[in-house]
């Protein structure tokens, strides 16, 4: 059965800024529906269901997916909040602020974990929550991090149905107490096995460690045994190791990734490599190895081996789903979806723009296309340095 009951209503014609068009509060195109008095979850239900729906959208500083996990800072804040009532947390997006908005009030979600534009017309549906803190707690890592992007809105907020009240004071409620604690939420910390806490790092080594001995680095016994297992040149995975770690088999990404080929904990699972094995080399790159052979096979129906490196070295980086969707584009605008240079390498570089993820080809939403266009140029690149030094 399913969970919300889903009323029909007037849909919202704006939400982005205050009603200009003279309707008063109680005017608002969703007021009936509340009068109604449609079905919805507050917070007892919501703690008995054990599941907290949060409606965003797409973007760095609100939600998006890295190598099958998910990451934003404020779906981060709004996780850390599902736990202390006792729920996980299910992830709804939409693709702009009005269905969001839209959503919400069809009893689709129980908060707006977004900062939506606070709208004068949607003050007797809607109750703003926490746009002070988060306002507070962006305004701080636009400035740490040097990034416009990041920059708060003025008048923008949270959002929970006013039938929602229990559910509005708790969140309120906590985001005023644990304001202080959002840099703690937001920051990656990988613990091992052993109970060491790893924090975001990674010690530089030198590209090539001897090279009138022909040695990359310390680990090129590895690279060369499970290379073998995919089908590379392991100085193709030694160049990979090197734009990953720097060959530091303890680094560990802001985004939760470790060891020498930096593997994403959920990655490393799949591959076969437990938290107590992840940051020793043999083990971790035995799991690289893994996915690369089942990125090959994805893209089996690439022909041309080169170019199909191309598009698994950019699934590796930003996640399969990620690169699909650059090459759904690229089909949409004419390209060649299964050729890189020049076509589908144009889509990833596009794909932190709103107006190409947030196209209804796009399935995966944001991602950081340039860091992954970056990745496929430096690995190609670094490995063609290494054959012509490295027999």
């Amino acid at each position: 059965m399913a969970r919300w009951v889903i009323i029909g209503c007037v849909l919202l014609s704006m939400i982005a800024c205050n009603d200009s068009s003279g309707n008063r509060v109680g005017q608002s195109p969703y007021a009936h529906a509340a009068a109604e008095g449609n079905p919805h979850f507050d917070l007892p239900q919501i703690q008995q269901n054990g599941e907290l729906i949060v409606l965003t959208l797409y973007g760095p500083e609100s939600y998006f997916e890295f190598r099958g996990e998910d990451f934003g800072l404020q779906y981060m804040i709004v996780r850390e909040y599902a736990k202390s009532i006792g729920a996980s947390v299910r992830v709804e997006v939409s693709r702009n602020q009005k269905d969001l908005v839209e959503k919400l009030m069809n009893g689709e979600g129980d908060v707006v974990a977004y900062r939506v534009d606070m709208a004068d017309s949607l003050a007797a549906v809607l109750d703003y929550v926490g746009g002070r803190e988060m306002n507070a707690f962006l305004d701080s890592i636009a400035r740490q991090r040097k990034d416009d992007s990041f920059r708060p809105r003025e008048h923008s907020a949270w959002a929970v149905r006013k039938d929602s009240p229990l559910l509005s004071a708790s969140l309120a409620q906590w985001m005023a107490e644990r304001e202080g604690d959002f840099f703690e939420y937001t920051t990656i910390r990988v613990k091992s096995s052993n109970g060491r806490t790893y924090t975001p790092r990674r010690k530089v080594s030198s590209p090539i460690l001897n090279a009138a001995r022909g040695q990359i680095s310390l680990y090129d016994d590895i690279f060369k045994k499970y290379a073998m297992q995919c089908g590379w040149d392991w100085r193709l995975m030694a160049a990979q190791a090197y734009q990953e770690s720097a060959f530091d088999p303890e680094a560990v990404s802001y985004m939760g990734a470790t060891g020498l080929m930096q593997l994403m904990p959920s990655t490393a699972r799949d591959v076969g490599v437990s938290p107590s094995d992840v940051f020793d080399p043999q083990h971790n790159v035995r799991g690289a190895a893994k996915l690369i052979s089942q990125l090959n096979a994805r893209y089996a129906f690439i022909a041309n081996a080169d170019e199909r490196l191309n598009f698994v070295l950019a699934a590796y980086n930003a996640g399969p789903g990620h690169v699909d969707d650059a090459r759904a584009l690229a089909k949409k605008y004419g390209k060649d979806p299964n050729v890189w240079l020049g076509n589908v390498d144009a889509y990833v570089l596009n794909m932190s723009q709103p107006e190409y993820y947030n196209q209804t080809e796009v399935k995966h939403g944001y991602f950081r296309g340039s860091e992954t266009y970056d990745y496929v140029n430096s690995i190609r690149a670094r490995w063609s340095e290494y054959r012509k030094k490295i027999h």
